[in-house]
């Protein structure tokens, strides 16, 4: 489990594609600390086991089916990345819940350079933009950002100066795909309101009536 603050920018020093998936080395100094063979990082916000650690990189094994569904199959080297360590017990947690497993990945559309924020406007598939709220979390490359503004499936995030300046956020182009997860909570909503639903008093009216929406 992860938290979406993303503790150092690592640099792609390695991607070897093998008959099932792919070996990656990510050069990195900060998230190694204490950091042991199994272990796992989040790159760019997909969960990854550390299988090999160098003097200052660790390498991982990415399947197939995250290479098909996030952006991990694209990089190249020298490319920069958001990495995070999985929370421990004691740690803070300064964002939301983030598992690392990815939904989907979103298009960058723009960026607007205000005062002292940035406003960052994706769009994502239609099927993934029933689990983004309004002032709710989503994980773009591993960061947890709030939503300022919906429009179907196209969300706005305003990020500070710290988030944009620590992380990969400045790096991107309009049009460059980056890795969605939504938040988990808008899920187990869905699943319990969908499994036995006559039966079950956890339905609309019931999160109307207690303020859930």
């Amino acid at each position: 489990m992860f938290t979406g603050i993303v503790e150092e920018i690592g640099i792609i020093k390695g991607f070897t594609k093998r008959t099932n998936g792919a070996d990656i080395i990510v050069e990195c100094q900060k998230v190694l600390k204490d950091t042991a063979i199994g272990d796992s990082i989040a790159i760019n916000g997909c969960c990854q086991t550390v299988v090999a650690l160098g003097e200052n990189t660790f390498t991982a094994n990415v399947s197939d089916e995250t290479l098909r569904i996030s952006t991990l199959g694209n990089f190249k080297l020298g490319d920069k990345v958001n990495l995070e360590r999985a929370l421990t017990p004691i740690s803070r947690m300064g964002g939301h819940i983030v598992q690392g497993h990815v939904d989907c990945t979103g298009k960058f559309l723009r960026f607007e350079k205000l005062t002292d924020f940035y406003n960052l406007t994706f769009e994502i598939p239609d099927y993934e933009s029933k689990y983004l709220v309004y002032k709710g979390s989503v994980a773009v490359n591993g960061v947890s950002l709030t939503i300022a503004k919906l429009n179907k499936n196209i969300f706005q995030v305003a990020v500070i100066p710290h988030t944009f300046e620590n992380t990969t956020l400045h790096e991107l182009k309009t049009g460059d795909n980056v890795n969605i997860e939504t938040d988990i909570l808008g899920k187990y909503v869905e699943k319990f309101m969908s499994v036995n639903d006559n039966k079950s008093k956890l339905n609309e009216d019931f999160l109307k009536e207690n303020g859930f929406i």
